[in-house]
């Protein structure tokens, strides 16, 4: 595998992406799939794209090329938050369309978060007016329901941060960054949960999977028992096997 390229989808610091693609002529004469992968740390700038490098380098091994999203996040110098952190997520898999040298398959765009970065996973799905539309969602240990966030004060109450405030106070902003309140994600979803996640609780997955559901989606849950927050991050574990089996269908 050759060292990802670094290609900007706008003007800022973290508006950029690393592209990995796979050896050969993985994907055929379309190119390969793409993951679009997306990292979490609550949405706070002291947490980047690094987290997810050793599973991009993963996905390439498998013949997915990944684009390794970073973006706006909370913090002084970074300009973060809400509507800007959706926005250039939106912007950096639209961007998929206008990369130099790059065949890819356009058709098959799955988007894989881990904690905040599911959130923003799950979200993508959701989008209008996507340019490069996800064709399938993985949300490991994902924040994927802001409210539930709000309620269980998650890393102290970040959510508010995010969105200027608690559901009671800006209830537009819930509503239009939510997964879960913005249902059907109208794709195939895959929920990985830690049984042991002290960070992001299994209830988070649990009750999101029977709210789509109910919506109309397909979604499987895979919920390890043994597992915590992080081993996500790890491709030798045995949740990461479990999104790479579903990848095999995409």
């Amino acid at each position: 595998m050759s060292p990802p390229e670094r290609h900007p989808y706008g003007p800022a610091r973290s508006q950029f992406g690393e592209l990995y693609l796979p050896a050969g002529e993985a994907g055929g004469a379309a190119g390969p799939p793409v993951a679009v992968v997306l990292h979490g740390g609550f949405w706070r700038a002291q947490y980047g794209r690094k987290l997810m490098r050793p599973l991009c380098a993963d996905l390439a091994a498998r013949g997915w090329a990944a684009w390794n999203v970073e973006y706006r996040r909370l913090g002084r110098l970074s300009g973060g938050g809400f509507p800007r952190t959706l926005e250039d997520v939106a912007a950096a898999v639209d961007r998929l369309a206008a990369l130099p040298h790059a065949a890819l398959d356009l058709t098959r765009v799955v988007a894989i978060g881990h904690s905040a970065g599911g959130h923003l996973a799950a979200w993508l799905a959701t989008r209008e007016d996507a340019r490069v539309p996800v064709t399938g969602v993985i949300a490991q240990a994902g924040v994927v329901d802001l409210r539930l966030a709000s309620e269980l004060r998650l890393s102290g109450g970040v959510v508010h941060r995010l969105l200027g405030g608690p559901p009671a106070r800006v209830p537009e902003r819930y509503a239009a960054a939510s997964p879960a309140e913005r249902l059907p994600l109208g794709v195939p979803a895959l929920l990985v949960h830690g049984g042991r996640d002290a960070i992001v609780p299994p209830v988070m997955s649990e009750r999101f999977a029977a709210a789509a559901r109910g919506a109309g989606d397909t979604v499987d849950v895979d919920i390890d028992p043994a597992a915590g927050h992080f081993e996500h991050l790890d491709p030798a574990s045995r949740l990461w096997a479990a999104a790479t089996t579903w990848l095999e269908d995409r």
